[in-house]
């Protein structure tokens, strides 16, 4: 690997002593990145020649400076080109440290891991969401895992971390573990993470994984036709429990709000836009960007008819909103008596709002996008893919029905 190195000495203006004298430094700079070396040399500015990096005229005083100043030149180029001669991956620290007769700390796995998770813990609800940071901790937890499995270890030094382990690392997670293709790969995202941490912070001198490449593969997203979508809306069930799942299910197919968000929402989440009409505004959990959504008259609907529900007015939210587990077993209830077919959870209702309320009625891709809070317009575009499919294979069926229709006008003329 090539390394740009330099040295220089500099004068530490700022820490001048009550003689008047500043501490002299090395500087070592490796590929940009520097690292200071205190010489215990002390000389008064004026008499500093930044430019030679040496102490100016030829007194005996300076003669010694100049001289310490030389050997420790000499020392600190000698173990760079040591370090070179062994292939050892070099950093400026590494000099530091090697020059200094200290020994670098050598990080393990897990160590930089618990790390990484502690300081995300303390940022939950300001940074990361709560979610984020128990996906890291079973990721944490599938690793060391996967380290008692594959190697029947603890832990392991990152110096020790090669290639091979991140294919066994993904062969263990696809197989012994039996998570499919994607969940896999977001696990191995979160494992490479840590990794490049290691290297930023020059821990590890080299990425051990950069040439194992993975895609996410596309998966379908189920999304409610508009005809299924009425069919629910339209529904009056026996029980109130499965109505108020019905409204706040159909309350998000018409915002295109995530559960963690609509359970955030109060009162103080709708106000009247410039248009005079009412927005809802929230900040996604998720990705913490901004979701500002104009209320269409079915949501504004549900809104208005649970503005005094007892338990909306208890927990001080907007709906009366309940666990996302309920939700999704009572939308199962649902689904079942609407003979909807298809596997009904609170997350379709924001798929439907991309699909069949926005973009299959001629909303503009980067409203929609800017409505469901993607911070990656790439993001909705997949939406957009669904739209297109759903518009190629209702033109199919009008082109074999056109044909079918021109065989008979065929047949009659011919007749």
């Amino acid at each position: 690997m090539h390394y740009s190195f330099s040295l220089l000495f500099w004068l530490y203006k700022y820490k001048i002593n009550k003689s008047g004298e500043a501490p002299i430094y090395a500087r070592v700079t490796v590929n940009g990145k520097r690292a200071e070396i205190a010489t215990g040399e002390k000389i008064s500015p004026e008499r500093w020649n930044a430019n030679a990096g040496s102490v100016k005229g030829n007194r005996e005083d300076a003669r010694r400076i100049n001289s310490t100043l030389d050997r420790i030149s000499l020392k600190i180029k000698g173990v760079y080109h040591d370090l070179l001669e062994k292939e050892t991956p070099i950093s400026s620290a590494l000099i530091k440290d090697t020059y200094l007769g200290k020994k670098n700390k050598e990080y393990t796995v897990l160590e930089v891991f618990r790390q990484h998770n502690e300081q995300m813990k303390a940022q939950v609800g300001k940074e990361y969401a709560l979610g984020t940071y128990k996906r890291y901790e079973t990721s944490l937890k599938l690793t060391k895992e996967f380290l008692k499995y594959r190697y029947n270890r603890s832990d392991i030094k990152l110096s020790e971390l090669q290639y091979r382990f991140i294919t066994d690392y993904e062969f263990y997670l696809k197989t012994v573990r039996n998570n499919n293709h994607n969940t896999t790969i977001k696990y191995l995202r979160n494992f490479k993470k840590i990794i490049h941490l290691a290297v930023a912070n020059d821990w590890l001198h080299k990425y051990p994984f950069s040439a194992h490449k993975v895609k996410i593969k596309e998966v379908k997203r189920d999304f409610l036709t508009q005809e299924e979508l009425d069919r629910i809306n339209d529904r009056k069930f026996t029980t109130e429990r499965l109505n108020t799942v019905k409204d706040i299910f159909v309350f998000c197919c018409y915002t295109g709000l995530a559960y963690v968000d609509v359970a955030k929402l109060t009162s103080d989440s709708i106000s009247v836009g410039i248009d005079g009409e009412h927005w809802v505004y929230v900040d996604r959990t998720k990705t913490g960007s901004s979701s500002n959504v104009p209320l269409l008259p079915q949501a504004l609907a549900i809104v208005n008819k649970y503005g005094e529900h007892p338990l909306a007015l208890n927990k001080g939210t907007l709906l009366p909103i309940i666990s996302n587990q309920k939700l999704n077993a009572y939308l199962k209830e649902i689904a079942d008596i609407c003979e909807i077919k298809k596997h009904l959870t609170f997350h379709i209702a924001r798929h439907t709002f991309a699909t069949t309320v926005t973009l299959t009625n001629g909303v503009p891709i980067e409203s929609v996008s800017s409505m469901l809070g993607h911070k990656n317009i790439k993001t909705t575009q997949i939406y957009a893919k669904v739209v297109e499919k759903k518009v190629s294979a209702d033109m199919k069926a009008l082109k074999s029905k056109m044909k079918s229709s021109n065989r008979t006008y065929s047949n009659k003329e011919s007749s």
